[in-house]
């Protein structure tokens, strides 16, 4: 142990003797040090955007949906229904269930004329499930139903139209025909992608049912529950079996999974994006290793008389060439650690944020990346300097001390 740590601070004297060459050989480390980190961080944003897009369609892992409908023609009591499902889930105290609804024509005033409008019904839990983001305003609350001016969540589309006015000044919508009145916006949805023109509304689903008699004749309502990713491959068939029970033979209720995670195919394309990125920095790396073995042989070629110089000293072969090797891991590693911290920096900014536009869940700085970045600095430096240590302890003693 001693001997490692006589060797260890053998090559740190070396390095601070050598300054510019070290400086010149750690430059090409230390950017190919900084590139990997910097590719893996950025690859673990990049899924967690996609993550998160993903979520935006078919639920955050794991979604579960649950459907039913009549298979005898019949028209399906949903107020029945309804009950059922509230007290299963009340039985699996679900924290997050959603209904939807959609879509459910209105007529709405605007400043034109009146117009038909899609509107989606749902629950405050909703806008948790699909990670809906708002761009001015809040999502709803379970308080909302009690209020005798439903609220409602409208696309920028549709805020367009009024001109965008300010949501605290007391913005509505004028229903007209059937729960004709004035619904107060609350929110404003982003739009999805650049020309998304659809204008439509989102209600609070029991806000709808208490200002109208009954829904619709056609409607289909959709169920939604949020269940831990770990937990579901035990729930899901029973929750199937435990909504089955009771009802009539008429009745069928199908009970699936919607988030991404349940898609192969969406865990694949994650896997080859990570698997394109990784091969990549491992590439710069490679090269920057390729720069830093080249330098160290000519530096060993000019320090061979000091290579002898210690071997007619008694150093042995085994000093030699551990002292040599460690001297290229030390300077690589310190190059590694300057690495992460630019990558850090150059993560942290703001211009880099913006490329992932719309993260609800920035991730901090993975720890991974730190880690893979410091190893990969360790293992080029010992590579590097196999070489050059080979060369130092294959020197004749003679015939370096007449170089």
């Amino acid at each position: 142990m001693s001997g490692f740590v006589g060797a260890l601070g053998e090559a740190w004297s070396e390095l601070r003797h050598h300054k510019l060459r070290v400086l010149l050989s750690l430059i090409g480390i230390a950017v190919s040090v900084g590139a990997l980190t910097a590719v893996v961080a950025l690859s673990e944003y990049q899924q967690q955007q996609m993550a998160e897009q993903s979520d935006q369609s078919g639920g955050r892992p794991a979604t579960v949906s649950l459907s039913a409908s009549r298979t005898d023609g019949a028209p399906m009591d949903w107020e029945s229904f309804d009950a059922h499902v509230a007290n299963v889930a009340e039985r699996y105290s679900f924290t997050y269930l959603t209904r939807i609804v959609d879509p459910v024509q209105l007529q709405v005033q605007t400043p034109e004329q009146v117009r038909p409008l899609n509107a989606r019904l749902v629950d405050p839990a909703y806008p948790v499930i699909h990670r809906t983001p708002l761009l001015e305003g809040r999502w709803f609350e379970d308080s909302d139903a009690e209020l005798l001016a439903p609220p409602v969540v409208i696309t920028e589309a549709l805020w367009d139209v009024y001109g965008r006015p300010d949501l605290g000044t007391g913005f509505a919508l004028t229903l007209t025909g059937d729960g004709a009145g004035s619904y107060p916006v609350i929110g404003v949805t982003p739009r999805q992608y650049a020309g998304d023109e659809e204008k439509r509304l989102t209600m609070m689903f029991d806000s709808y049912a208490a200002h109208r008699d009954a829904l619709p004749a056609d409607v289909n309502v959709m169920y939604e529950v949020w269940i831990p990713e770990g937990e579901v491959a035990g729930i899901g068939p029973v929750l199937a079996a435990d909504l089955r029970a009771g009802l009539d033979d008429g009745i069928q209720v199908n009970v699936t999974r919607t988030d991404w995670a349940s898609r192969p195919e969406m865990q694949s394309s994650t896997a080859v994006f990570e698997l394109v990125t990784g091969a990549i920095a491992g590439l710069v790396l490679l090269l920057g290793g390729l720069g830093l073995v080249n330098i160290q042989l000519v530096a060993m070629r000019q320090r061979i008389r000091e290579i002898g110089v210690r071997r007619s000293f008694g150093a042995t072969q085994g000093r030699i060439f551990t002292s040599v090797l460690l001297e290229s891991v030390v300077a690589t590693a310190v190059a590694g650690v300057i690495g992460i911290a630019i990558a850090v920096a150059v993560l942290k900014a703001p211009f880099v944020m913006d490329m992932f536009h719309g993260l609800q869940d920035i991730p901090p700085f993975p720890v991974r990346a730190a880690v893979t970045g410091l190893v990969a600095a360790v293992a080029i430096g010992a590579l590097a300097g196999f070489i050059p240590a080979l060369m130092a302890v294959r020197s004749n003693v003679i015939d370096a001390l007449r170089f």
